[in-house]
């Protein structure tokens, strides 16, 4: 009996960790089979406690309930959450009850009601399994490609830096950018959507597509006034964002730039050697109905550069925004002599180190 007990554990144990054969892989696809090893399990364990309690300790119960929190529905998990408290409260009764025996049933309680959560949150997903972080990853992956910059003729570069807050696997900052049919022009747009984390991180999953699809689908002045009325109809009750929208024509340079309520571009001149911030006006998005977004007109002449980036990056305790601009300029005039490649890393380490924000930096330059 313990020999077919540990040979149970160790397939459980296998498949927890991702690493179950083929054939008892095909056969886990199956939610009954599950269960009915597990339950088999668990009672074989059951049986091992209260007959050789020197052997087998009763913290093995917390392996099948943990194979179980992680591959059954919350229906399924029921039985076998009931079956190990059948198991628990029969050594209960054939066993010393001792110090250590209560803490170690209150460990194996513990994991039964974790499981359980996880199976009841996945149940509101209506995903079986580890589908629910399948599809998490699936969608940060989307995001991470949509917010791809597009590839760039010759004489155009660009850089572009995300870093989520406390390193979450979700930011509230994101990219959408996508060039014309006949590849002559670029468009993009930094949004930052109100929050942080992976609070903010689910608005901007569900925004990201949607500002995907509006851009480069309506004309350049459409594009922020369709992005407000978007935003509007969701009526979240935190649910505002910013936003900055580049058009640069490639073969000539001139571009233009709308705000709703996002920091100023910042343009590089090379011939005088100096950063203009590019003021324009518009309100946030998600805030005013059929709000209007003046832009600011310039070219990038070879040499010059654009930066764009959210507020994570200037924003601080205690410090007014323009000081956050001025010093986000000064550590970029550091860039000018040594060229702007690798630049929107350095700034963004130089400038805001710290993981208590989303931070986004693209800074798009011509050679």
């Amino acid at each position: 009996m313990t020999t077919r007990r540990v040979g149970v554990l160790g397939q459980l144990v296998g498949v927890a960790g991702g690493r179950a054969p083929g054939a008892l892989a095909r056969r886990l696809a199956h939610e009954p089979v599950v269960l009915s090893m597990l339950l088999a399990a668990t009672l074989v364990v059951g049986v091992a406690v209260v007959y050789a309690p020197d052997w087998v300790p009763i913290a093995s119960l917390t392996l099948p309930l943990l194979a179980g929190g992680v591959f059954l529905s919350l229906r399924s998990l029921v039985w076998l959450v009931a079956a190990a408290g059948f198991c628990l409260l029969a050594s209960l009764v054939t066993l010393d009850v001792t110090a250590h025996f209560a803490g170690i049933a209150v460990v194996v309680a513990v994991t039964a009601a974790v499981a359980l959560g996880l199976a009841r949150s996945r149940a509101r997903l209506g995903l079986k399994g580890t589908m629910g972080d399948s599809m998490l990853v699936d969608l940060r992956d989307r995001l991470t490609a949509q917010g791809t910059m597009p590839e760039l003729p010759r004489g155009w570069e660009e850089q572009l830096v995300h870093r989520s807050a406390e390193r979450a696997s979700f930011s509230g900052d994101f990219v959408v950018a996508t060039r014309s049919p006949d590849a002559a022009v670029l468009e993009v747009a930094l949004v930052d959507v109100s929050g942080k984390g992976h609070g903010a991180g689910t608005r901007a999953l569900l925004l990201s597509g949607a500002f995907g699809g509006l851009l480069g689908s309506l004309p350049p002045e459409q594009f922020l006034p369709a992005a407000n009325a978007y935003l509007l109809r969701q009526n979240w009750s935190e649910g505002f964002a910013t936003a900055v929208h580049l058009v640069v024509e490639l073969t000539t340079g001139e571009y233009e730039v709308r705000s709703a309520g996002h920091p100023p571009a910042i343009h590089f001149h090379a011939g005088s050697g100096r950063w203009e911030t590019l003021e324009t006006e518009g309100g946030l998005l998600g805030v005013f109905d059929k709000d209007v977004y003046e832009p600011a007109v310039g070219q990038l002449r070879p040499g010059d550069a654009l930066m764009l980036y959210t507020d994570g990056l200037v924003e601080a305790p205690r410090r007014d925004l323009a000081d956050g601009i001025d010093k986000l300029q000064g550590e970029a005039e550091r860039l000018v002599a040594g060229g702007f490649r690798g630049g929107a890393k350095k700034l963004i380490d130089a400038v805001a180190s710290s993981d208590a924000d989303d931070r986004a930096l693209l800074l798009l330059w011509r050679t």
